[in-house]
């Protein structure tokens, strides 16, 4: 019986397939979970034992986006009948909706600075990492050693410093200074990131490009860049991801212009334990990134693979 010593017999693909089951089981269960909690009632989220199945309820968005008063029986029944469903929603607690909440304003605030370090870090980190590959950078070991190792002091460590650099420059509480702080961490992985699949793209191409008459600037945009959309769209997402859910210093450094989802969104529990509105915050905050990474995630899986195989 003939058998290739390469494909894996169908025991090995059972096994492998039943581990690759069970991590994604275990993996997605805790998000799983979290979207659920958002549309249970206040009740039914801390329940014990905890309720798998429940009646949903959009109680917990209706508490994200809105700040609400309570108001004596008297008060609420001169008002007379809720206008709207999410009326009705509050009314069951004696409550009235005074106004919106500050989700959205945070929300808005994430995306600003996430996605505007996210577009920096890619931009300045392509074209340091095009120089460092194609030219002969005085120092270029030494340099990109430096750059590495600011990679490997965490950013809290800085994190004083930083507040009293911001405070002196202005800063503090900014979109500006955000964006800057996170493109300063987010740089160092940006460049050893698109160096590595810039130097796997062969510089012959750049070559023939200059031989039929490009510049350097057209070769490099022609040229280069489309070859190296696998790598830019892998950083890039590893950019949004730290910049996203960055925390620290979203606490130290904002307060209320400038200040993102994950520092509000603690602050949502209050005095009754809303862990609906805590999940359901939760799970919108996971939308732009899982959007963001599904649109991207044919590169993403070709920019993880580029270069393994050489001919």
């Amino acid at each position: 019986m003939s058998y290739s010593v390469t494909d894996p017999s169908p025991r090995q693909k059972w096994t492998a397939g039943t581990l690759v089951i069970l991590y994604a089981v275990i993996t997605l269960l805790p998000l799983l979970w979290i979207i659920a909690t958002g549309f249970k009632s206040p009740s039914d989220a801390i329940a014990y034992p905890p309720k798998v199945i429940f009646d949903p309820t959009l109680e917990g968005y209706v508490n994200l986006f809105t700040t609400r008063t309570r108001m004596s029986p008297d008060a609420l029944s001169a008002l007379g009948e809720p206008a709207t469903w999410y009326d009705r929603i509050v009314r069951q607690y004696d409550m009235v909706i005074s106004g919106p909440s500050r989700y959205g304003e945070r929300f808005l605030n994430s995306v600003i600075i996430g996605f505007g370090s996210t577009f920096l870090s890619v931009f300045l980190g392509t074209l340091a990492a095009y120089a460092f590959s194609r030219f002969k950078v005085p120092l270029k070991d030494d340099l990109m050693f430096f750059i590495l190792s600011t990679r490997m002091m965490p950013p809290i460590a800085v994190a004083i410093p930083i507040f009293l650099m911001f405070r002196q420059l202005g800063l503090s509480d900014t979109h500006l200074g955000m964006i800057l702080l996170y493109t300063g961490v987010n740089l160092s992985l940006s460049v050893w990131l698109l160096k590595g699949f810039i130097d796997e793209i062969p510089v012959e191409y750049e070559e023939a490009a200059l031989i039929d008459g490009y510049t350097r600037f057209q070769a490099f945009t022609k040229v280069v860049l489309p070859q190296a959309a696998t790598g830019i769209a892998s950083t890039a997402i590893f950019c949004l991801i730290f910049s996203w859910n960055e925390y620290a210093f979203a606490v130290l450094l904002t307060s209320g212009t400038a200040q993102t989802a994950p520092p509000f969104i603690p602050t949502i529990i209050g005095v009754g334990k809303d862990w609906p509105a805590v999940a359901a915050g939760a799970t919108l905050f996971l939308v732009p990134v899982m959007v963001f990474t599904i649109l991207l995630r044919k590169h993403l899986l070709r920019g993880i693979t580029f270069g393994a195989v050489r001919k």
